[in-house]
């Protein structure tokens, strides 16, 4: 055992020689590459800083409260008039939608009203929000990057209802399995036989 004590700092023993670390202390990790060329790094995609805003709005088209039916009118007429295209979701016409939008106000902690605008994904708010925004002129930079669109366009292949007849079933919402010999529920469709219209919705 050599003998540290006592003496300078780091000497040793008149016998003894220092002893000289063979290995460093450092760890060695073989790599798999070692002593060959690295394969080439894929390219990342590269960023789309062009890619459009969606502009969604959920409606209804029941009239029977008459002040959400005047609302959800008049959000549609300010963003026609800013010539954006908007992705109406109707949830009178289809229960699913009406649970979409049930879930993104739950999840920020708002209760349900119509109409509710999003865009790019952000909840912008309902009549009062929107028509605040646009008396100040914010709508217009909260809707940069959205596609345009001709406030006179009517899709030709829905007439701008946003839903057609499910083709699947005709609309009637069943379809007959000639394996099993019996008709059952169409599952293309909504609960009024209808899809939506892949023309005009996102």
């Amino acid at each position: 055992m050599d003998d540290f004590s006592g003496g300078a700092p780091g000497a040793c023993s008149k016998n003894k020689k220092p002893r000289h670390l063979s290995r460093s202390l450092t760890y060695h990790h073989h790599h798999p590459y070692q002593g060959r060329h690295l394969p080439p790094t894929p390219p990342s995609p590269a960023p789309n800083p062009q890619r459009p805003r969606s502009v969604v709005l959920y409606t209804t088209s029941l009239r029977g409260v008459r002040r959400t039916f005047a609302d959800c009118c008049a959000v549609r007429a300010v963003l026609r008039g800013l010539r954006v295209a908007v992705d109406e979701r109707d949830v009178s016409m289809d229960a699913a939608l009406r649970r979409e939008l049930q879930g993104i106000l739950a999840a920020r902690g708002r209760g349900f009203s119509l109409p509710q605008l999003l865009v790019g994904g952000a909840l912008v708010g309902g009549a009062d929000e929107v028509r605040r925004l646009h008396e100040s002129g914010e709508l217009r930079r909260v809707l940069e990057g959205a596609p345009g669109q001709d406030p006179a366009f009517v899709c030709g292949a829905c007439g701008g209802f946003r839903f057609v007849p499910c083709t699947a079933c005709d609309g009637s919402r069943k379809v007959f399995v000639e394996e099993e010999g019996h008709a059952r529920r169409c599952i293309d469709c909504n609960e009024n036989g209808l899809v939506r219209c892949l023309n005009c919705c996102s």
